[in-house]
Protein backbone atom coordinates (compact mmCIF):
# COMPACT_ATOMS: atom_id res chain seq x y z
CA UNK A 1 0.00 0.00 0.00
CA UNK A 2 1.52 3.72 -0.78
CA UNK A 3 -0.27 6.81 0.38
CA UNK A 4 0.30 10.01 -1.33
CA UNK A 5 0.36 13.52 1.02
CA UNK A 6 -2.57 14.74 -0.47
CA UNK A 7 -4.57 11.47 0.48
CA UNK A 8 -3.35 11.65 3.96
CA UNK A 9 -3.76 15.26 4.18
CA UNK A 10 -7.75 14.82 3.43
CA UNK A 11 -7.70 11.96 5.19
CA UNK A 12 -7.58 13.75 8.78
CA UNK A 13 -9.99 16.24 7.14
CA UNK A 14 -7.67 18.68 6.92
CA UNK A 15 -8.01 19.11 2.90
CA UNK A 16 -8.56 22.73 2.20
CA UNK A 17 -8.14 23.20 -1.72
CA UNK A 18 -5.38 25.64 -0.87
CA UNK A 19 -3.35 23.09 1.42
CA UNK A 20 -4.14 20.09 -1.06
CA UNK A 21 -3.14 22.08 -4.13
CA UNK A 22 0.35 22.74 -2.11
CA UNK A 23 0.36 18.92 -1.22
CA UNK A 24 -0.54 17.90 -4.81
CA UNK A 25 2.08 20.46 -6.50
CA UNK A 26 5.32 18.24 -5.63
CA UNK A 27 4.38 14.96 -3.47
CA UNK A 28 6.44 12.39 -3.69
CA UNK A 29 4.49 8.92 -2.63
CA UNK A 30 4.87 7.65 1.06
CA UNK A 31 7.34 4.63 1.25
CA UNK A 32 5.15 1.05 1.97
CA UNK A 33 5.22 -0.06 5.51
CA UNK A 34 8.42 -1.83 7.40
CA UNK A 35 8.03 -5.55 7.93
CA UNK A 36 9.50 -8.77 8.92
CA UNK A 37 10.84 -9.22 4.89
CA UNK A 38 13.02 -5.89 5.68
CA UNK A 39 14.87 -7.61 8.66
CA UNK A 40 17.12 -10.98 8.94
CA UNK A 41 16.11 -13.00 11.71
CA UNK A 42 18.30 -13.99 14.56
CA UNK A 43 18.42 -16.73 16.93
CA UNK A 44 17.36 -15.51 20.79
CA UNK A 45 19.90 -16.61 22.28
CA UNK A 46 22.49 -14.94 20.06
CA UNK A 47 20.57 -12.24 20.66
CA UNK A 48 20.87 -12.00 25.12
CA UNK A 49 24.53 -12.87 24.25
CA UNK A 50 24.86 -10.21 22.12
CA UNK A 51 22.94 -8.29 24.83
CA UNK A 52 25.31 -8.70 27.42
CA UNK A 53 28.42 -8.17 25.51
CA UNK A 54 26.78 -5.13 24.51
CA UNK A 55 26.80 -3.65 28.24
CA UNK A 56 30.11 -5.39 29.16
CA UNK A 57 33.16 -2.83 29.37
CA UNK A 58 35.75 -6.12 29.27
CA UNK A 59 35.92 -5.58 25.50
CA UNK A 60 37.80 -2.15 26.15
CA UNK A 61 41.25 -1.70 26.79
CA UNK A 62 41.18 -0.19 30.11
CA UNK A 63 38.02 -2.29 31.15
CA UNK A 64 35.86 0.63 31.49
CA UNK A 65 33.83 1.54 28.38
CA UNK A 66 31.28 -0.67 26.99
CA UNK A 67 29.31 -0.24 23.53
CA UNK A 68 26.14 1.18 25.47
CA UNK A 69 28.62 3.55 26.96
CA UNK A 70 28.47 5.89 23.86
CA UNK A 71 25.10 4.33 22.66
CA UNK A 72 22.57 4.00 25.51
CA UNK A 73 18.84 3.71 25.29
CA UNK A 74 18.33 6.40 28.23
CA UNK A 75 19.39 8.61 24.80
CA UNK A 76 18.16 7.27 22.29
CA UNK A 77 20.98 4.64 21.48
CA UNK A 78 23.39 8.04 21.36
CA UNK A 79 25.13 9.61 24.18
CA UNK A 80 23.12 12.86 24.57
CA UNK A 81 26.78 14.99 23.74
CA UNK A 82 27.86 17.11 21.18
CA UNK A 83 31.19 14.77 20.95
CA UNK A 84 31.77 12.15 23.49
CA UNK A 85 34.55 11.01 25.90
CA UNK A 86 35.23 7.29 25.45
CA UNK A 87 38.13 5.94 27.37
CA UNK A 88 38.97 8.45 30.02
CA UNK A 89 35.80 9.63 30.58
CA UNK A 90 33.17 8.93 34.19
CA UNK A 91 29.95 8.24 33.92
CA UNK A 92 27.24 8.74 31.62
CA UNK A 93 25.37 10.90 29.05
CA UNK A 94 25.85 14.87 29.54
CA UNK A 95 27.00 14.27 33.34
CA UNK A 96 30.00 12.43 31.53
CA UNK A 97 33.48 13.94 32.32
CA UNK A 98 37.33 13.36 32.19
CA UNK A 99 39.17 11.20 34.78
CA UNK A 100 41.50 13.70 36.16
CA UNK A 101 43.74 10.30 36.76
CA UNK A 102 43.45 9.51 33.24
CA UNK A 103 43.00 12.23 31.05
CA UNK A 104 41.75 11.77 27.63
CA UNK A 105 43.64 12.59 25.17
CA UNK A 106 41.13 14.02 22.47
CA UNK A 107 37.08 14.26 22.51
CA UNK A 108 36.11 11.60 19.67
CA UNK A 109 35.86 13.27 16.52
CA UNK A 110 31.73 12.99 15.22
CA UNK A 111 28.68 12.72 16.95
CA UNK A 112 27.84 9.28 18.28
CA UNK A 113 24.87 7.81 15.94
CA UNK A 114 22.05 6.51 16.80
CA UNK A 115 21.55 2.58 16.07
CA UNK A 116 17.82 2.45 15.06
CA UNK A 117 17.32 -0.31 12.48
CA UNK A 118 20.92 -0.94 11.43
CA UNK A 119 20.02 -4.41 11.70
CA UNK A 120 17.24 -3.61 8.14
CA UNK A 121 18.50 -5.27 4.61
CA UNK A 122 19.08 -1.83 3.07
CA UNK A 123 21.40 -0.90 5.49
CA UNK A 124 24.67 -1.55 3.42
CA UNK A 125 27.03 1.62 4.45
CA UNK A 126 28.05 2.68 8.21
CA UNK A 127 29.24 5.37 9.93
CA UNK A 128 28.35 9.14 8.93
CA UNK A 129 30.75 9.10 6.20
CA UNK A 130 30.34 5.85 4.99
CA UNK A 131 33.84 3.41 5.28
CA UNK A 132 32.82 0.40 5.92
CA UNK A 133 30.38 -0.56 2.96
CA UNK A 134 29.55 -3.55 1.02
CA UNK A 135 31.36 -3.87 -1.13
CA UNK A 136 31.05 -7.29 -3.99
CA UNK A 137 34.16 -6.71 -5.76
CA UNK A 138 36.24 -6.34 -2.45
CA UNK A 139 37.72 -9.37 -0.64
CA UNK A 140 35.18 -10.28 2.26
CA UNK A 141 32.42 -8.54 0.01
CA UNK A 142 33.42 -5.10 2.20
CA UNK A 143 35.07 -1.69 2.20
CA UNK A 144 36.91 -0.86 4.51
CA UNK A 145 39.87 1.41 5.52
CA UNK A 146 41.30 -1.76 6.60
CA UNK A 147 41.75 -3.53 3.41
CA UNK A 148 44.40 -6.16 4.04
CA UNK A 149 44.17 -6.01 7.85
CA UNK A 150 40.33 -6.80 7.57
CA UNK A 151 39.70 -10.22 9.06
CA UNK A 152 36.75 -12.32 7.47
CA UNK A 153 33.80 -14.54 8.91
CA UNK A 154 31.95 -11.51 9.75
CA UNK A 155 28.18 -12.35 9.54
CA UNK A 156 27.31 -8.82 8.46
CA UNK A 157 27.81 -5.02 7.75
CA UNK A 158 26.40 -4.42 10.73
CA UNK A 159 29.15 -7.13 12.41
CA UNK A 160 31.79 -5.73 10.58
CA UNK A 161 31.47 -1.90 11.76
CA UNK A 162 32.38 -3.44 15.22
CA UNK A 163 35.72 -3.66 14.82
CA UNK A 164 36.56 0.29 14.61
CA UNK A 165 35.32 1.63 18.00
CA UNK A 166 37.47 -1.44 19.89
CA UNK A 167 40.54 0.11 18.19
CA UNK A 168 40.02 3.69 18.31
CA UNK A 169 42.22 5.03 21.23
CA UNK A 170 39.80 7.68 22.02
CA UNK A 171 36.68 5.67 21.98
CA UNK A 172 37.74 1.93 23.45
CA UNK A 173 41.04 0.91 23.36
CA UNK A 174 42.95 3.57 25.40
CA UNK A 175 46.28 5.64 24.52
CA UNK A 176 49.32 3.74 23.55
CA UNK A 177 50.80 1.40 26.49
CA UNK A 178 47.86 1.70 28.71
CA UNK A 179 47.09 -1.96 28.38
CA UNK A 180 47.76 -4.99 25.79
CA UNK A 181 45.29 -3.85 23.00
CA UNK A 182 46.16 -0.18 23.07
CA UNK A 183 49.71 -1.46 22.99
CA UNK A 184 48.88 -4.00 19.90
CA UNK A 185 47.30 -1.14 18.07
CA UNK A 186 49.95 1.19 18.45
CA UNK A 187 52.31 -1.40 16.91
CA UNK A 188 50.24 -1.94 13.98
CA UNK A 189 49.18 -5.87 15.48
CA UNK A 190 45.43 -6.36 14.55
CA UNK A 191 44.85 -9.38 12.87
CA UNK A 192 46.67 -12.77 13.84
CA UNK A 193 47.80 -14.36 17.24
CA UNK A 194 48.29 -11.93 19.88
CA UNK A 195 46.44 -8.93 17.81
CA UNK A 196 44.09 -6.51 19.33
CA UNK A 197 41.27 -8.40 18.00
CA UNK A 198 42.40 -11.99 19.29
CA UNK A 199 43.38 -10.14 22.94
CA UNK A 200 39.70 -8.92 22.94
CA UNK A 201 38.89 -12.31 22.03
CA UNK A 202 41.50 -14.10 24.69
CA UNK A 203 39.19 -12.09 27.26
CA UNK A 204 35.79 -13.50 26.82
CA UNK A 205 37.17 -16.88 26.15
CA UNK A 206 38.55 -16.76 29.82
CA UNK A 207 35.26 -16.04 30.94
CA UNK A 208 33.35 -19.13 31.60
CA UNK A 209 30.01 -17.97 31.34
CA UNK A 210 30.41 -16.51 28.09
CA UNK A 211 32.80 -19.27 26.72
CA UNK A 212 30.04 -21.66 27.96
CA UNK A 213 27.27 -19.88 26.32
CA UNK A 214 29.10 -19.71 23.03
CA UNK A 215 30.09 -23.34 22.93
CA UNK A 216 26.07 -23.73 23.41
CA UNK A 217 24.44 -21.47 20.71
CA UNK A 218 27.25 -22.04 17.87
CA UNK A 219 27.94 -25.11 16.18
CA UNK A 220 31.08 -24.08 14.90
CA UNK A 221 32.63 -23.53 18.17
CA UNK A 222 33.12 -26.71 20.23
CA UNK A 223 36.07 -24.84 23.17
CA UNK A 224 36.82 -21.87 24.34
CA UNK A 225 39.64 -21.29 22.47
CA UNK A 226 37.56 -21.48 19.18
CA UNK A 227 35.80 -18.09 19.76
CA UNK A 228 37.20 -15.40 17.78
CA UNK A 229 36.41 -11.72 17.78
CA UNK A 230 34.27 -12.69 14.71
CA UNK A 231 31.85 -14.24 16.82
CA UNK A 232 31.94 -11.90 19.55
CA UNK A 233 30.98 -8.89 16.75
CA UNK A 234 28.07 -11.47 15.50
CA UNK A 235 26.39 -11.94 18.51
CA UNK A 236 26.63 -7.88 19.52
CA UNK A 237 24.83 -7.66 15.99
CA UNK A 238 22.44 -9.74 16.33
CA UNK A 239 21.53 -7.85 19.96
CA UNK A 240 21.60 -4.24 17.64
CA UNK A 241 19.81 -5.50 15.25
CA UNK A 242 16.96 -6.75 17.14
CA UNK A 243 17.05 -4.72 19.94
CA UNK A 244 17.15 -1.54 18.22
CA UNK A 245 14.78 -2.64 15.38
CA UNK A 246 12.02 0.27 15.20
CA UNK A 247 8.91 -0.24 12.83
CA UNK A 248 5.93 0.65 15.64
CA UNK A 249 5.67 4.39 15.26
CA UNK A 250 2.71 6.57 14.99
CA UNK A 251 4.02 6.82 11.05
CA UNK A 252 4.20 3.10 10.70
CA UNK A 253 0.70 2.68 12.31
CA UNK A 254 -0.72 5.04 9.89
CA UNK A 255 0.92 3.53 6.76
CA UNK A 256 -0.37 0.14 8.03
CA UNK A 257 -3.98 1.94 8.02
CA UNK A 258 -3.95 1.03 11.45
CA UNK A 259 -4.49 4.78 13.00
CA UNK A 260 -4.47 8.42 11.66
CA UNK A 261 -1.84 11.26 12.76
CA UNK A 262 -2.52 13.80 14.48
CA UNK A 263 -3.86 17.18 12.33
CA UNK A 264 0.00 19.01 13.06
CA UNK A 265 1.82 15.92 12.37
CA UNK A 266 -0.33 15.39 8.94
CA UNK A 267 0.49 19.01 8.01
CA UNK A 268 4.08 18.62 8.20
CA UNK A 269 4.15 15.07 6.69
CA UNK A 270 2.39 16.47 3.96
CA UNK A 271 5.04 19.50 4.12
CA UNK A 272 8.16 16.65 4.55
CA UNK A 273 6.78 14.55 0.84
CA UNK A 274 5.92 17.64 -0.38
CA UNK A 275 6.83 21.15 -1.45
CA UNK A 276 9.83 21.56 1.49
CA UNK A 277 11.37 18.77 -0.27
CA UNK A 278 12.99 16.84 2.78
CA UNK A 279 11.89 13.62 1.18
CA UNK A 280 14.62 14.54 -1.44
CA UNK A 281 17.20 13.06 0.95
CA UNK A 282 15.42 11.52 3.53
CA UNK A 283 13.66 8.92 1.75
CA UNK A 284 12.62 5.12 1.76
CA UNK A 285 11.43 3.57 4.37
CA UNK A 286 13.41 4.32 7.14
CA UNK A 287 13.74 7.81 5.76
CA UNK A 288 17.14 8.34 4.20
CA UNK A 289 18.92 7.87 0.35
CA UNK A 290 21.82 5.92 2.41
CA UNK A 291 23.35 9.05 -0.24
CA UNK A 292 26.14 11.77 0.97
CA UNK A 293 25.23 15.40 0.96
CA UNK A 294 27.15 18.78 2.03
CA UNK A 295 24.73 20.91 4.08
CA UNK A 296 27.38 23.34 5.69
CA UNK A 297 26.69 21.83 9.30
CA UNK A 298 29.22 23.52 12.03
CA UNK A 299 32.34 21.80 12.85
CA UNK A 300 34.12 21.26 15.81
CA UNK A 301 36.31 19.77 17.85
CA UNK A 302 39.03 17.61 16.91
CA UNK A 303 38.48 16.98 13.18
CA UNK A 304 39.18 13.43 11.36
CA UNK A 305 42.64 13.76 10.51
CA UNK A 306 45.85 11.31 11.03
CA UNK A 307 48.01 12.13 14.20
CA UNK A 308 50.57 13.03 12.00
CA UNK A 309 48.18 15.40 9.98
CA UNK A 310 48.12 18.81 11.89
CA UNK A 311 44.24 20.51 10.54
CA UNK A 312 41.76 19.90 12.64
CA UNK A 313 38.97 20.14 9.71
CA UNK A 314 36.12 16.88 9.29
CA UNK A 315 35.96 16.72 5.11
CA UNK A 316 33.57 13.66 5.62
CA UNK A 317 33.00 11.18 2.68
CA UNK A 318 36.10 12.92 1.02
CA UNK A 319 38.43 11.25 3.13
CA UNK A 320 36.74 7.64 2.35
CA UNK A 321 36.58 8.63 -1.25
CA UNK A 322 39.71 11.33 -1.63
CA UNK A 323 37.32 12.84 -4.70
CA UNK A 324 37.29 16.70 -4.14
CA UNK A 325 33.28 17.05 -5.14
CA UNK A 326 32.87 14.99 -1.99
CA UNK A 327 34.10 17.50 0.33
CA UNK A 328 31.90 17.95 3.99
CA UNK A 329 29.23 15.20 2.51
CA UNK A 330 27.71 13.19 5.26
CA UNK A 331 25.51 10.52 5.32
CA UNK A 332 22.18 11.12 5.23
CA UNK A 333 20.81 9.99 8.82
CA UNK A 334 17.61 7.73 9.58
CA UNK A 335 15.08 9.86 11.17
CA UNK A 336 13.53 7.24 13.42
CA UNK A 337 13.48 8.34 16.72
CA UNK A 338 15.03 11.38 16.17
CA UNK A 339 13.18 13.26 18.69
CA UNK A 340 15.04 11.41 20.91
CA UNK A 341 19.20 11.72 19.49
CA UNK A 342 20.17 15.00 20.25
CA UNK A 343 22.11 16.83 19.85
CA UNK A 344 22.49 16.94 15.87
CA UNK A 345 24.85 16.94 13.18
CA UNK A 346 27.37 14.94 12.76
CA UNK A 347 29.85 17.13 15.49
CA UNK A 348 26.65 17.38 17.66
CA UNK A 349 26.76 21.00 17.00
CA UNK A 350 22.70 21.89 17.54
CA UNK A 351 21.12 20.65 20.93
CA UNK A 352 17.50 20.98 19.66
CA UNK A 353 15.99 19.31 16.69
CA UNK A 354 14.48 22.62 16.34
CA UNK A 355 17.68 24.74 16.35
CA UNK A 356 18.90 21.90 13.78
CA UNK A 357 16.29 22.63 11.42
CA UNK A 358 16.05 26.20 11.16
CA UNK A 359 19.87 26.05 10.37
CA UNK A 360 19.61 23.79 8.00
CA UNK A 361 16.64 25.28 6.03
CA UNK A 362 19.39 27.63 4.96
CA UNK A 363 22.76 26.82 5.88
CA UNK A 364 25.12 29.02 4.00
CA UNK A 365 23.52 32.26 5.68
CA UNK A 366 22.98 30.56 8.96
CA UNK A 367 26.69 29.44 9.57
CA UNK A 368 28.35 32.96 10.60
CA UNK A 369 25.47 33.41 13.02
CA UNK A 370 26.02 29.93 14.91
CA UNK A 371 25.58 29.86 18.43
CA UNK A 372 27.97 27.90 20.14
CA UNK A 373 26.54 27.78 23.28
CA UNK A 374 24.00 25.23 22.43
CA UNK A 375 27.06 22.82 22.41
CA UNK A 376 26.94 20.08 25.02
CA UNK A 377 30.18 19.07 25.50
CA UNK A 378 31.69 17.74 28.47
CA UNK A 379 34.69 19.94 30.14
CA UNK A 380 38.43 18.97 28.65
CA UNK A 381 41.00 21.21 28.35
CA UNK A 382 41.12 21.25 24.36
CA UNK A 383 40.80 23.83 22.03
CA UNK A 384 37.40 23.35 19.99
CA UNK A 385 36.48 25.90 17.72
CA UNK A 386 39.64 26.04 15.30
CA UNK A 387 37.54 25.29 11.71
CA UNK A 388 34.61 28.05 12.84
CA UNK A 389 37.63 30.35 14.01
CA UNK A 390 39.16 30.14 10.52
CA UNK A 391 37.20 32.13 8.09
CA UNK A 392 38.74 30.16 4.90
CA UNK A 393 37.91 26.87 6.37
CA UNK A 394 34.03 28.61 7.34
CA UNK A 395 34.43 29.62 3.65
CA UNK A 396 35.05 25.96 2.55
CA UNK A 397 32.04 24.23 4.59
CA UNK A 398 29.60 26.90 2.78
CA UNK A 399 31.20 26.46 -0.82
CA UNK A 400 30.28 22.54 -0.86
CA UNK A 401 26.73 23.12 -0.17
CA UNK A 402 24.74 23.12 -3.64
CA UNK A 403 21.29 22.96 -2.25
CA UNK A 404 18.94 26.40 -2.83
CA UNK A 405 17.88 27.27 0.50
CA UNK A 406 14.03 26.75 1.53
CA UNK A 407 11.68 29.19 3.08
CA UNK A 408 9.36 27.43 5.69
CA UNK A 409 7.51 29.73 8.28
CA UNK A 410 7.09 29.04 11.86
CA UNK A 411 3.85 27.21 11.60
CA UNK A 412 5.54 24.89 8.73
CA UNK A 413 8.16 23.88 10.93
CA UNK A 414 6.08 23.57 13.64
CA UNK A 415 4.41 21.15 12.10
CA UNK A 416 7.56 19.44 10.47
CA UNK A 417 8.67 18.76 14.52
CA UNK A 418 5.66 17.08 14.79
CA UNK A 419 5.43 14.88 12.07
CA UNK A 420 8.84 13.91 12.95
CA UNK A 421 7.88 13.74 16.63
CA UNK A 422 5.36 11.04 15.49
CA UNK A 423 8.44 8.56 13.84
CA UNK A 424 9.22 8.24 18.00
CA UNK A 425 8.67 4.44 18.21
CA UNK A 426 7.27 4.27 22.26
CA UNK A 427 7.84 0.56 22.25
CA UNK A 428 11.46 0.61 20.72
CA UNK A 429 13.06 2.99 22.57
CA UNK A 430 13.91 1.79 25.84
CA UNK A 431 14.51 -1.46 24.30
CA UNK A 432 13.05 -5.10 24.23
CA UNK A 433 15.62 -6.16 26.64
CA UNK A 434 16.83 -3.46 28.23
CA UNK A 435 19.96 -2.72 30.28
CA UNK A 436 21.00 -5.76 32.43
CA UNK A 437 21.27 -5.88 36.09
CA UNK A 438 25.15 -7.41 35.75
CA UNK A 439 27.47 -8.98 32.69
CA UNK A 440 29.30 -12.64 33.34
CA UNK A 441 33.12 -10.29 33.34
CA UNK A 442 31.43 -8.74 36.90
CA UNK A 443 32.22 -5.04 35.62
CA UNK A 444 30.31 -1.96 36.00
CA UNK A 445 27.26 -1.60 33.68
CA UNK A 446 26.60 1.70 32.16
CA UNK A 447 23.76 3.89 33.30
CA UNK A 448 22.72 7.43 33.87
Amino acid sequence: MQRWSLGLVAGVGLGTAALASAALGSALPLPAPVGDADYARHPPELVRLGWQLFYDPILSGNREVACATCHHPAFGTSDGVSLGLGDGGIGLGPARRADPANLPEQRIPRNSPALWNLGAREFTRMFHDGRIEVDPDRPGGLRTPLEGDMMAGFASLLSAQNMFPVLSPDEMAGHYSENEIAQAVRQGRITGAGGAWDLIAARVRAIPAYADTFIAVDDTISAPEDIAFTDISDAIAAFVAVEFRSDTSPFDAYLRGEGELPAAAARGMALFYGTATCASCHSGPFQTDHEFHARGVPQLGPGKAARFEAHRRDVGRMRVTGRAEDAYAFRTPSLRNVAQTEPYGHAGSHATLEAFLRDHLDPVAALPGFDRAQVILPDLPVADWWVLEDPAERAAIKAAVQTPPIRLNAGEIADILAFLDALSDPAALPGRLGVPDAVPSGLTVPRP
